[in-house]
């Protein structure tokens, strides 16, 4: 039975709660919080892409995840020039700011966890590779170790 009438909306909340189940496994049952975690980690991942790339990770995103994917978006200032993890955990901290203290650092291993798992392997590829090797060392090593 259809929960909301249409099955793209449907699939779309299910596979959102998918990925913010497995936040939560990380950082506690506090749904709010996932969706907080995720949408920081996404925001200032999405940042340090080209746009043509952050497109692409979009399009790999359930339909809920990309509205704040692309919340604030502006591609002409793209991409950000972080190269450093800590300036790449700054910006994940700003965005995790209005919520309990969670440690950026955990948050971004939790997203790129879940990308790694659930985004197309070539794509989840292709954004780890390019980032700096410091960011690219919190991307996990293997889809099914945390």
């Amino acid at each position: 039975m259809s929960t909301t009438g249409l099955d793209v909306f449907d699939k779309t909340l299910q596979t959102t709660n998918i990925w913010l189940n497995e936040i939560m496994a990380d950082h506690g049952p506090d749904r709010h919080v996932a969706w907080h975690i995720l949408g920081a980690v996404l925001k200032a991942l999405r940042d340090r892409l080209s746009p043509d790339l952050a497109a692409h990770l979009g399009a790999e995103l359930p339909l809920i995840v990309r509205g704040i994917y692309y919340d604030q978006y502006r591609p002409s200032q793209m991409p950000d020039k972080t190269r450093s993890r800590d300036e790449f955990l700054e910006r994940v901290a700003e965005g995790l700011k209005f919520i309990r203290p969670v440690d950026p650092a955990d948050a971004a291993k939790s997203v790129f966890h879940v990308l790694a798992r659930h985004v197309d392997l070539g794509q989840s590829a292709k954004v780890r590779d390019a980032l700096p090797k410091e960011i690219q060392a919190l991307w996990p090593d293997s889809v099914g170790v945390r």
